[in-house]
């Protein structure tokens, strides 16, 4: 048995588990967007952090990356549990197809894992729904939780897609966003002033605490 598992937040850059191969490239017909809390990471439940999760859109791309888990039942369903247990706030396991840049007609791989969460505020705690970008921004520049500040979630994605090749609109657009509400909206980060694409295992990350889940 082998699956896939398409990561596109924390996963993009900190996958925290063990695979046995990684491919850049992207899945059809859903968007990013910043409509999930986050209680127990990046934010408190008084204060909730706000992280990925996707939302159909017809005709939308969402790049990412996709990492492949072999090498037998028991490592795979340890792998599966990590990732349940980091995943926590996503109710739903989304089987979809992947694609690579050279052939974008024709899938990749298929029945790859995606966590996603259902857009309903009734059914779902976690589920935030959109607001105002400069609401979000002000949110996201003032969580913070056990793994850290929401806004560096937010900085390490906009960082990784830069690394990946595919920069992001929305990502770039929420996270100047954010930097205003810090007061430093003129402030360039350097990973992204014009510099080579830099491999994503060179990201600089810090070690964070056993006992809790890592970033959704």
């Amino acid at each position: 048995m082998v699956f896939w598992v398409f990561g596109y937040g924390s996963l993009a850059w900190n996958p925290g588990f063990e695979y046995d191969e990684k491919i850049v490239g992207f899945i059809k017909d859903y968007r990013r967007v910043f409509d999930l809390a986050c209680i127990d990471h990046r934010g408190t439940p008084e204060n909730p952090a706000r992280t990925c999760t996707l939302e159909e859109k017809e005709g939308a791309l969402c790049w990412g990356v996709a990492y492949c888990v072999r090498g037998g039942p028991e490592k795979e369903k340890l792998v599966m549990q990590y990732l349940e247990r980091r995943e926590c706030e996503y109710d739903k396991k989304t089987l979809v197809n992947f694609y690579k840049e050279e052939d974008s007609l024709n899938p990749t791989l298929t029945g790859v894992i995606v966590f996603t969460s259902t857009p309903d505020k009734v059914n779902n705690k976690y589920y935030l729904g959109p607001a105002p970008l400069e609401d979000m921004a002000r949110q996201i520049a003032t969580a913070h939780g056990p793994c850290g500040n929401n806004r560096d979630y937010l900085f390490l994605l906009e960082k990784a897609m830069h690394n990946l090749g595919h920069e992001e609109d929305y990502v770039i657009e929420l996270a100047n966003e954010v930097r205003k509400a810090l007061g430093v909206e003129n402030v360039v980060p350097a990973q992204l002033q014009h510099q080579p694409h830099v491999p994503i295992s060179t990201l600089p990350l810090n070690p964070l605490p056993e006992p809790i889940a890592l970033d959704s």
